[in-house]
């Protein structure tokens, strides 16, 4: 059962429970538990299933430890302390992960000094264990293992098929999943909750802990947490405490207008704008969308203002840098030593950075719940105002932003959302499970089912994976697809195959897959190279820029991908396409009620003041951005019709002999994703040519000499939304790479065969040459069958696509067709990446400009249209 926990419990009562040495240390050090601490600090004591949820700087961390601590000082006291592994903390994070480590060995520290003092002698251990650890600090680890053990998901898997390991943890009694909201969301933590479950046969009395950002909804991450046990659910309480700081939250916009301006106006007034906050301001730190916009935000500053950036004190920090400059950044920024910091994504988490005055962020970063943990970095004490800014520069940025920040406010979370049946990481715990000894397939069955991710699992896909695992399917022998197991068809009982078996399995574990660079020739003429990631997006066809120039792709072999010049054409996929995050579907639904209820104040024919009025008071704006909003949608709504949650405008108008449709779908890029794909490709069938597809979190534009959109709609209910889907995914590139994703965690390729690596390019050639040979056995073989799941579930959003659907067809939505000669003004960023990837961003200014005169133009004449 999943239940709030209620009962806060007292000082005296927490201190009644705790070792009067680390009741000492506790006093000397904090004037009282933080509100986590009270709710949770006994029931952990007791050993009853825990999830917390609370922001950053509120104690979350010691609410899991302290009592764990306790019991491990009060065993030590008496000399009862075994040499075995009472806790295993989990982070998704090394340099979290370290960051633990320090943060348990001070108080262990000072708590060893009191006893010392008292005569006694306390020894707790605490190490780490991840990849990075070196061969002799395992081999001493093995020797004498720490009581508590901190590491990551792929580290506590490897271990679990350790022999000799694993009879250090015959005490487990505790395992801590710490920032466990940023598992859950993929598949290192649907990897995770099958190692849980393992765990837990290991360690039948194991009581699991959680520790989340704010999140929603908590229910889900604690049924995630805790899994079940012969199809009940396991019991959790939730320690939901979230939104204890004040929060100061505002939306910048650095210009009064955000369209009749120019670049250098632009970028002049951003940096005028960071340098003053950053100014007045001990610390900040910059969030960026993108890895390049780090290092953009960083160049810029320190040549806008070289007196005050140039001495070492603003830094960069993501991803692509080396582990030695992210962990000289950290250290320095905790230090005080740094004035700002820009980063990506990279610092979202809870690695320690010490104490932060203002958190900045660059647009918007698509969901509330990131825009509450990226600013609750600031404000690190429990008494500390959380404040953050969001800088906007253009207005489809200032009404979401501003929409994102009400819901923040008024704790409105998305939902997020957990990877169900992965049947590639499910192979995996298989083969692993075998290794560890011959089992049951029965036994094998219900722990899978235990896990939270696979409590649906069909058990048709669970038989054609054991049969993959087999062997069954002698033809993928031709490919060097063997048999893994062995499975006794009389007594039902799995073993490993071979006797490289452990070491293949610990070598190829894990679900990130590895990423290169593509080469991009004309020919055997290499032109430059392109992210993997953004090589998803196309589709034969497709164009796109590289160094200034436009280029139709053809089609890739291995790691190569061939092309030709596009000339004139413009790019169907933007070359930023790949780092940009997506738009929530539940903030882009708030965004779509604040349209509606503004197009109704527009047709209730109310005035310039009351509607300003209702802008300032739902979204507490100020009045630069209040009229700004409104100029946005009193042109729109003058031009055409506001698109809304009830209400899907097309618009098509012809360029250039082409016609173009552009749907205002605000559902956010990975519905639209869905949507666009499927209708290009029933349109695309009937029409017998290639459709362009042109999407964004605000819509999608659909291109060629017809568009009979209209016919497509009316035939494309739920069920044919998927069959469309699925059959347009696998004409693209992105079913390619992701098949070698799916069939690498598989282990069907593997990455390391006896030491040697498998470059990424002799991976993909592998897989290209796989997919056709496991087409050839069935077209729902499980690696096939997982590939399209991944694709249409995790990397798009099948289910909410067709929700939509579901909508259209109840008439909850209405669809609504028109011609325009231009695109109305909220189609501007969509038609803008579209038609001017190839122009600089002055150009691309002056061109949205241009578009927004034409507009202006034609709407003077029209009532309500002031000056």
């Amino acid at each position: 059962m999943i239940y709030p926990l209620e009962e806060k419990h007292s000082t005296a009562e927490i201190h009644s429970q705790l070792n009067p040495m680390v009741s000492e240390w506790f006093n000397r050090t904090f004037k009282d538990f933080t509100e986590p601490q009270k709710y949770s600090i006994l029931r952990i004591h007791e050993k009853k299933n825990t999830l917390i949820s609370a922001e950053t700087g509120t104690g979350k961390t010691l609410s899991a430890f302290l009592a764990i601590l306790n019991e491990l000082v009060s065993l030590s006291e008496y000399n009862q302390l075994e040499d075995k592994i009472y806790c295993v903390y989990v982070s998704p994070l090394r340099a979290l992960s370290n960051d633990i480590e320090r943060n348990l060995n001070w108080p262990l520290k000072e708590i060893t000094e009191i006893a010392d003092k008292k005569g006694k002698k306390i020894d707790v251990r605490v190490s780490v264990r991840t990849g990075d650890t070196t061969t002799n600090e395992r081999a001493k680890m093995l020797r004498k293992p720490p009581h508590i053990l901190i590491t990551t998901p792929e580290s506590l898997a490897i271990l679990l098929n350790s022999p000799k390991f694993m009879e250090h943890f015959s005490e487990l009694k505790w395992l801590i999943i710490d920032e466990i909201h940023a598992l859950a969301e993929n598949k290192r933590g649907t990897h995770l909750a099958l190692t849980m479950e393992r765990m837990q046969k290991h360690a039948p009395q194991l009581c699991r802990i959680g520790l989340s950002a704010t999140v929603s909804p908590l229910e889900e991450i604690a049924k995630f947490l805790v899994g079940e046990e012969n199809e009940k659910e396991r019991d959790c309480g939730i320690v939901d405490v979230s939104f204890l700081k004040k929060m100061d939250l505002q939306v910048i916009s650095p210009l009064p207008d955000l369209v009749n301006t120019s670049q250098e106006q632009i970028q002049k007034a951003l940096y005028e704008t960071l340098d003053k906050l950053i100014s007045e301001h001990k610390t900040t730190l910059i969030f960026t969308n993108t890895r390049a916009a780090t290092e953009r935000v960083v160049h810029h500053l320190k040549d806008n203002f070289p007196a005050k950036y140039m001495e070492g004190n603003l830094g960069a920090h993501h991803s692509s840098l080396s582990r030695e400059h992210r962990l000289s950044i950290e250290t320095r920024l905790k230090e005080g030593k740094l004035k700002a910091v820009v980063c990506s994504t990279s610092l979202e988490l809870g690695i320690d950075i010490g104490s932060i005055d203002l958190v900045i962020l660059l647009g918007s970063p698509k969901s509330v719940a990131r825009a509450i943990q990226r600013m609750g970095r600031s404000g690190h004490q429990l008494h500390e105002k959380v404040k953050g800014r969001i800088i906007v520069l253009d207005r489809d940025d200032l009404v979401e932003c501003s929409v994102l920040l009400r819901n923040a406010l008024n704790k409105k979370i998305d939902k997020i959302k957990i990877p169900k049946n992965c049947l590639d990481v499910l192979c995996q715990h298989i083969y692993g499970m075998a290794i560890e000894k011959p089992i049951p397939v029965e036994e094998v069955w219900h722990t899978i089912r235990s896990a939270y991710p696979y409590k649906n699992l069909e058990r048709n896909d669970f038989n054609e994976v054991m049969k993959y695992l087999a062997g069954t399917y002698s033809t993928l022998e031709t490919r060097h697809v063997y048999a893994k197991i062995w499975l006794d068809e009389e007594t039902q009982m799995i073993g490993k195959r071979g006797k490289l078996a452990r070491v293949l399995y610990m070598t190829n574990i894990g679900t990130i897959p590895d990423e290169a660079r593509v080469k991009v020739n004309i020919g055997n003429h290499t032109i430059g190279f392109l992210d993997e990631m953004f090589l998803e997006h196309m589709m034969k066809g497709d164009v796109f820029v590289l160094g200034g120039e436009t280029y139709l792709f053809k089609y890739t072999k291995g790691m190569t991908a061939y092309v030709v010049t596009a000339g004139q054409r413009p790019p169907t996929v933007p070359i930023w396409v790949s780092e940009t995050l997506p738009l929530s579907f539940d903030l882009a639904n708030s965004i779509s009620e604040f349209r509606a209820l503004m197009e109704e104040k527009f047709q209730m024919k109310r005035t310039k003041k009351e509607i300003t009025g209702f802008i300032e008071n739902y979204l507490e704006v100020d009045d630069r951005a209040t009229n700004a909003i409104y100029e946005y949608f009193n042109e729109q709504y003058l031009f055409s019709e506001i698109p809304h949650s009830r209400k899907l405008i097309i618009e098509y108008y012809k360029e250039n002999g082409k016609r173009y449709a552009i749907f205002h779908a605000l559902y956010g890029r990975k519905v639209n994703d869905a949507l666009s794909r499927a209708i290009a490709y029933m349109i695309g069938f009937n029409i017998r040519k290639d459709v362009e597809v042109y999407i964004n979190d605000n819509g999608f534009m659909l291109s060629a000499e017809k568009l009979p959109i209209t016919q497509a709609l009316n035939a494309l209910d739920e069920k044919m939304l998927e069959t469309a889907l699925r059959k347009g995914i696998e004409r693209g590139e992105i079913f390619k790479r992701r098949f070698r994703h799916v069939a690498t965690r598989a282990l069907m390729i593997l990455r390391n065969y006896k030491g040697r690596e498998k470059s990424v390019g002799r991976q993909q050639m592998a897989s290209q040459l796989l997919i056709n040979a496991v087409r050839l056995v069935s077209e729902e073989f499980p690696i096939l069958k997982e590939t399209r799941r991944e694709i249409m579930q995790d990397a798009m959003d099948l289910e909410n696509a067709k929700l939509v659907i579901k909508w259209i067809k109840e008439g909850k939505i209405r669809v609504k067709e028109m011609e325009t000669q231009i695109p109305s003004p909220f189609a501007f960023g969509l038609v803008a990446q579209g038609s001017s990837e190839v122009l600089k961003m002055e150009e691309r200014i002056a061109f949205v400009k241009r578009l927004h005169e034409k507009v202006i133009s034609q709407i003077k004449n029209k009532k309500g249209y002031e000056e």
